[in-house]
Parts: C-alpha cells; structure tokens; sequence
C-alpha cells in the first residue's frame, strides 16, 4: 500500500513527534512544527500520538491512493478536494484505492497535517520518522516530497473493522474535532511572552508593538517585522542552549521565535520565551500574518499548558471512544 505523489505543493514532507530525545548532540528536535494538529489528526484515524504524517506548508500536494485508506486533515483552514468533492477538516475519512487528493493553497494558517491510518512508513533514524530538512535525513529519503515519490503505508489491521469496504467515492464518520480554543486563526494573534533576561532596558514596546511575520521565517524560525525596531544591547553575550519558543533579538533590532527546526545553541540575546500553549497558534502564522506578545507569568503559563493538554486529551479519548463504537 502506498501513496503516490502526483505533484509536491510548496513545501511537504512526513513529520511526527521529533527527537526530543537528541538535542545533546546537537540534533534539533524537528518534527511536527503543530504537534497539537498532528496528535489531533492522528487520534482522528486510531493511530498513536507519534505516528508519521505529512506536514503541508502553504500550497499542498496532489496525491493518489492506491489502497483504500481512513484519513484526517488537521490544522490551518486549506481548499481540499477529492475528485471535485470539498473535504472537511478536522473529521476522519474513508477514501477509496485510485481516489486523487487535491490540496490547494491554504485560506488561513500555514500548516496542515495529513494523517493515515496505519502511518506513514518511513525508516526509523534517532527514533523518529521525521524528516529532518537541514540534516538531510529521516523521512523520505532526508528531503521534501517531489512528484514521482511512492511512500510506502503501514498496515492497518483495524481498517475493515470500522469502516465499510467502499468502491468509490468518499465516507465520512459521524464524529469530528473541535480545535478552539487550543487552535484558533485569528487576523491578529495574541501570543504570550514570558520575559527574558537578556531584554533590554526601554524595550517597554515589545509588548505595545504590532509585528508581521516575514516571508523569509520558515521551520527553523518566525522572522517578525515591525516598523520601528527593538533597542539591542551593545553588551556581547555568549552562546546559551535554546530550544522551541526561544525569541531572539538579533543586530538588526526584529525578534525570530524559534520554531522544530531551530538549533540547539544560539549567540543572539534571549529576550523571551513563548509558552508552549501557544506554539500550535504560533506555528500556524503565515507571512503577512500579524502578532502581539502579551506579558505571561509562569503560573499564567503552567495553568495555559494544563488547559491545552486537558483539551488534547479530551478530544484522543473522544477518538477513541468513537472507533471502539
């Protein structure tokens, strides 16, 4: 059973979790940049949290079955269609073998996430399925998809069990996700900060600023633009550990919120951190798209976390529930 990949789109490749596991030796944790999207496509379709999906940046592929296969769209609001018929996002769906997947440009957001059931079956490199860009391994053969590609399916045993064998066409099942509020697109997103201590004095309009994404950020970082840049310290620093939600302030005075791909040690100033309930909302934010940080504590964090991982929870167990039917 495989997928076959007609025409690439922008920027798709297969991602899971990552390799957290890694980054003493310096290996990014890459993977998913939504994990909340992933984890919610792939509970969607029974797979377990980590299972390799794709991740669609922008402009997405066409694709062809050649098996039947369940599949879930998960994450920013894309055009969609399945041999002219509109797919809906957030809900699992049974595709006959030869159907074509057409996946246009994205309407709102930046990312979404192709889950199928059984998992993509990539080779398993430093625990991971993930395609790791820069490295240039992991995945489908360490790099994006190209038309041609054939990307092999796992099994799965359970497929029959709970969705009819069909000829044609499209099923849909009776259930669906509900993002909000841990995933919501909003013209303007209002992104938490906690303070670093690298934030220079009179740099109050950090937070009183309005920034716009750049179109040069991409997995490794958001790239933010304002009108006025921010002061920058003339005091040097040394190299730190960074890691995902890191917001660096280089030379130039415009902040880049590190993204999967960031390195582990960076030399720029650290003058925030963005909380991890806001990373589904941050990696989700296209070029053009426009940002405002708000001050956070760590308690107004923890307790953010909490809700996100309650709501993820609720909607896996919803999942899992629905397939048990």
């Amino acid at each position: 059973m495989s997928l076959e990949v007609l025409k690439p789109g922008l920027l798709t490749s297969v991602q899971d979790l990552g390799r957290a596991n890694h980054r003493a030796l310096g290996v990014p944790v890459g993977g998913a940049v939504d994990t909340f999207s992933l984890q919610v496509a792939n509970a969607l379709v029974g797979n377990e949290p980590h299972a390799a999906a794709l991740e669609i940046t922008l402009l997405g592929p066409r694709l062809r079955f050649t098996q039947d296969a369940v599949i879930a769209l998960c994450g920013g609001r894309f055009e969609a269609n399945l041999d002219d018929l509109a797919l809906p996002m957030w809900r699992a769906m049974r595709v006959a073998a030869g159907s074509i997947i057409d996946i246009g440009h994205s309407q709102r957001g930046a990312r979404l996430y192709l889950a199928i059931a059984g998992g993509l079956n990539c080779p398993v490199i430093l625990d991971s399925r993930a395609t790791a860009l820069d490295g240039g391994f992991g995945g489908w053969q360490g790099r994006a998809l190209r038309a041609g590609d054939s990307l092999p399916l796992a099994d799965c045993f359970s497929l029959g069990r709970h969705w009819p064998r069909q000829s044609i066409g499209l099923r849909l099942a009776r259930w669906w996700a509900n993002p909000a509020p841990a995933l919501t697109l909003e013209p303007v997103a209002d992104i938490g900060l906690l303070p670093g201590h690298h934030l220079p004095e009179g740099n109050e309009t950090l937070f009183s600023t309005e920034f716009q994404v750049d179109s040069r950020s991409n997995r490794m970082g958001l790239r933010l633009d304002a009108e006025t840049p921010l002061a920058v310290s003339n005091q040097p620093t040394l190299s730190e550990p960074v890691s995902i939600g890191t917001v660096q302030l280089p030379p130039e005075g415009k902040p880049i919120i590190l993204l999967a791909d960031a390195q582990t040690i960076g030399g720029y100033p650290r003058i925030g951190h963005i909380p991890s309930a806001d990373h589904p909302r941050l990696a989700q934010l296209a070029p053009s798209d426009r940002l405002r940080f708000v001050p956070n504590t760590e308690t107004i964090a923890l307790q953010r976390l909490q809700q996100l991982d309650r709501h993820l929870q609720r909607l896996q167990d919803a999942a899992r529930d629905a397939l048990r039917d």
